[in-house]
């Protein structure tokens, strides 16, 4: 009997390190931005906290779509992910997960996708989230991402999907609150992904795909950036009025704006005195995740505060 359990265990190691590249296909870190932006919406939608089954089946059935939508991405750019140090240990590069099994994966799991939410949750917002899938695949992966400059502007709509279902899922339906939040996310999208370009341009060069920075000037670069970002605080803020938010999602709002402001200014001042700017590139990045969960984190609050008075 002791001499089994070496193997055992190394039965158990090889069958945990399966389950992690088959999680890791599924870009957990992504599926969680998404999941930020979707029970917040829900909040706002509901006037407070939707039923907990309601927001369990959305989230997961919306968590199951992205993440088939991102095992799909990984099987079509298998390729070229062999090329960037930083893709270079994703599962279908190392092995770890065969084309085939990846492929069968991502399909059972947006199958599941739509069967829970069209089940438990609502036909519109199954449908909105294969949508996105759609787009992600079809319109930002296959077709894109390697022949324009504009490949993450415009595939970047498939990022901003997740708060049309959210909204759908409470109320059956959409109005212009939830468009306001996808534009605010469509814009947050190429500032977001342009400052991790900077810094990655050269793998991105290597790989022939043709992202902004490793096409344009730094001061093209990081005018776009700040374009877009004076837009999206712009949409944030009208998204307070249009939803009728309180002053504790305003005030927030308009703080990190601003901040996000000063950031993507600094990195244009920076661009145009040619130095580097990864550093200051991966600073913008980071606060563009704490800036969406900030902004977000702000919706539920104001809707709890009021409830409270």
């Amino acid at each position: 009997m002791v001499s089994l359990a070496p193997a055992a265990r190394v039965v158990t190691g090889v069958r945990l390190g399966r389950l992690r590249a088959y999680i890791a296909l599924t870009k957990p870190r992504i599926v969680e931005l998404l999941l930020v932006t979707a029970l917040p919406t829900m909040v706002v939608a509901n006037r407070g906290l939707p039923p907990l089954g309601l927001v369990c089946a959305t989230l997961v059935g919306g968590s199951l779509a992205a993440g088939g939508a991102n095992a799909i991405n990984m099987y079509v750019d298998r390729d070229i992910d062999r090329l960037m140090r930083r893709t270079q240990k994703r599962p279908l590069v190392t092995g770890a997960v065969s084309p085939g099994a990846a492929l069968v994966f991502a399909c059972a799991l947006e199958v599941a996708a739509f069967a829970m939410l069209w089940g438990l949750v609502n036909l519109l917002s199954a449908v909105l989230a294969l949508a996105a899938t759609a787009f992600y695949v079809g319109v930002y992966t296959v077709w894109l991402k390697r022949r324009s400059t504009q490949n993450i502007v415009i595939g970047g709509a498939a990022g901003a999907v997740p708060v049309l279902v959210g909204w759908s899922a409470v109320t059956g339906s959409l109005a212009w609150p939830p468009v306001l939040l996808f534009a605010a996310i469509f814009l947050w999208t190429p500032p977001h992904f342009w400052a991790l370009a900077i810094r990655y341009r050269d793998d991105y060069e290597a790989a022939h795909v043709p992202m902004l920075p490793v096409v344009a000037p730094p001061t093209r670069i990081a005018g776009n950036i700040l374009g877009y970002t004076a837009a999206l605080v712009g949409v944030t803020i009208g998204f307070g009025v249009v939803a009728g938010m309180g002053a504790t999602y305003l005030a927030i709002a308009v703080l990190a704006g601003l901040t996000y402001l000063v950031l993507a200014g600094r990195l244009w001042v920076l661009a145009r005195s040619a130095v580097s700017l990864d550093r200051e590139a991966m600073r913008l990045f980071g606060y563009s995740i704490t800036y969406l969960a900030v902004v977000f984190g702000a919706m539920a609050l104001d809707v709890f505060v009021r409830r409270i008075h």
